[in-house]
C-alpha cells in the first residue's frame, strides 16, 4: 500500500464489510482452504470478500463470492452465520461475517484471484504453513 494511501485510510477510516466461507466437503468430514494469489500468498484462509450492505446481505456476497473464486453456485439460503466481527485492522473498521455452507461437488474451478485450494480435514494437513485467524475461528464455531 502506498503512503498516501496509507495515510487517507488512517484519516478517512473508512468502514468496510466482508465475508468469509467455510464450506464443507460434500461427502466426508473435510473442509476447504484457499491460499490468495494477492497478499499473504503463503497463509492459508478461507474464500471471501468484500461487499456493500446496500447492495447484499452477507450470505449473499458469501454465494457471489464462491461462485467468482471456485465456481461453485451455492444459493444464499444455504449459507449460516458462525459470527460477525467488528475489527479495527489497517486503520479501517470493519465488519466480518463469518459464514458455512455444503459445498454442492468437489470440483472447483479456481479463479486468478486464488492460488491454490484443497479440502482437508485438519489445519494440521498443512504442515507449518502460516493460517488465517478466521479460518481458525470459523473452524472452532463450526464445531
Amino acid at each position: 500500500m502506498s503512503p498516501l494511501v496509507r495515510l487517507w485510510w488512517k484519516v478517512r477510516r473508512p468502514t468496510t464489510f466482508g465475508v468469509k466461507a467455510l464450506l464443507r466437503h460434500p461427502d466426508s468430514d473435510r473442509f476447504l482452504v484457499v491460499r490468495h494469489s494477492y497478499a499473504d500468498t503463503r497463509r492459508w484462509g478461507l474464500p471471501g470478500g468484500g461487499y456493500r450492505p446496500a447492495r447484499e446481505t452477507p450470505q449473499q456476497a458469501a454465494a457471489r463470492e464462491i461462485a467468482e473464486e471456485l465456481g461453485l453456485r451455492i444459493a444464499p439460503a444455504d449459507f449460516s452465520v458462525l459470527d460477525t466481527v467488528t475489527t479495527t485492522l489497517e486503520a479501517k473498521r470493519d465488519t466480518l461475517t463469518v459464514l458455512a455452507a455444503a459445498a454442492p461437488t468437489e470440483n472447483l474451478m479456481l479463479s486468478p484471484e486464488l492460488a491454490e485450494a484443497r479440502w482437508v480435514r485438519s489445519v494440521d494437513e498443512l504442515g507449518d504453513a502460516s493460517v488465517s485467524r478466521w479460518l481458525l475461528a470459523a473452524l472452532d464455531r463450526a464445531r
